[in-house]
């Protein structure tokens, strides 16, 4: 097995899939910290210029025409790719020029050659090959592979994503990666998810796809829309995580114009936030609660009420009721508990939101402010 080494040596590493596996096996329900980021190559890829095409529609032509000749010959062994790609510019997306090459040569050995460069590459580039020759296959006995590499979802997730849902059972396995990635990853995962169709992953998706990270804006009103939130929050199914990730929803879908889809664009967005205030009178205080509940107040105020998908009338409406469940005592004493008089989160209210929309949480039960 290939071994560490320290930065700057000669010697071999680590392949990219140990690597991965070995910080998964550390804490196997979690994502990899920081992504797994530094990768062990990342000091020689630093140090590498690629060469950048100038027309984009080139973009993969390079890795193509490695492959077209690696694979005119033979005889030639996988571990020959290994280095091939430093000096190429190797997307991280799905490339036609890639999947054009793999469909070029023989199946097996297509897949024989992804399977060897995902599991014993030290390189990035070569990595990123390799899964695109198994993101053009669809053998299920693959995925165990795709899952783990995809785990350093910043650089694998894209193709890992394409990868599993081609595949059957893609959906189950591509939910076991998304509970597993941050960021970025999570981004290409989660709209993979939704690509594939909700099926056996809607629960997952309407309860725990959007983790609070900012970029789940990129993905918020995909999830709402392909796992039909509009049927869920109103049916008679509703538990407390659907009502918690629903207003997670609605808070990002309020304020991520240029990310993605906005409550402006999304139709059913006055009956969800109706039958998400409603759930929320029932509801027990918590920090998360109040802060989700007073974010979307204040936004709907805040803007015409076009942009929230409501008519007037509705939006005010809407507002009053939020404001009579965050204006209530409980959940008011729960918000003082919790939010020191010097914290970050607590200014930020009084800044953004208390003054605005004047809350009774940030004064104490005398009138007085803190």
């Amino acid at each position: 097995m290939s071994v560490t080494t320290e930065p700057g040596s000669l010697g071999p590493q680590i392949t990219l899939f140990e690597y991965a596996l070995r910080l998964h096996r550390q804490d196997p329900e979690s994502p990899l910290p920081q992504d797994g980021e530094p990768y062990p190559d990342d000091e020689s890829h630093r140090r590498r210029r690629s060469k950048s095409q100038k027309d984009r529609r080139r973009d993969g032509a390079d890795v193509a025409a490695i492959l077209d000749v690696h694979f005119g010959n033979a005889d030639a062994p996988p571990g020959d790719l290994v280095a091939a790609f430093c000096d190429v510019d190797v997307p991280i997306h799905r490339n036609e020029h890639i999947a054009a090459a793999a469909l070029r040569t023989d199946r097996q050995r297509v897949r024989q050659t992804g399977r060897w460069l995902v599991r014993h590459s030290t390189d990035r580039c070569s990595a990123t090959v390799g899964l695109a020759l198994l993101a053009a296959d669809w053998a299920e006995e693959d995925i165990p592979l795709i899952q783990t590499i995809g785990l350093l979802s910043d650089r694998f997730g894209p193709l890992a994503a394409e990868a599993l849902q081609r595949r059957r059972g893609g959906g189950q396995a591509l939910v076991w990666l998304a509970q597993r990635v941050t960021g970025w990853g999570r981004v290409y995962v989660v709209e993979a998810l939704c690509r594939h169709g909700a099926g056996g992953s809607r629960w997952w998706l309407l309860r725990h796809a959007c983790d609070g990270d900012f970029l789940n804006g990129y993905f918020a009103g995909q999830v709402a829309t392909a796992a039909h939130l509009h049927e869920a929050i109103i049916g008679s199914d509703v538990d407390d995580e659907l009502v918690d990730h629903t207003g997670r929803l609605l808070r990002i879908m309020i304020g991520c114009g240029g990310m993605g889809m906005t409550l402006e664009h999304y139709p059913p967005a006055s009956a969800v936030l109706a039958a998400h205030v409603a759930h929320l009178v029932g509801q027990a205080p918590t920090v998360s609660r109040y802060i989700d509940a007073a974010v979307i107040a204040d936004q709907l105020a805040e803007k015409a009420p076009e942009r929230s998908g409501c008519t007037a009338e509705q939006r005010d409406e809407l507002v009053r009721q939020y404001l009579a469940v965050l204006d209530r005592q409980d959940w008011c004493a729960t918000v003082r508990s919790d939010f020191g008089p010097d914290s970050d989160v607590y200014l930020w209210f009084v800044g953004n939101v208390a003054m605005r929309l004047q809350l009774r949480a940030f004064t104490d039960p005398t009138g007085d402010d803190r």
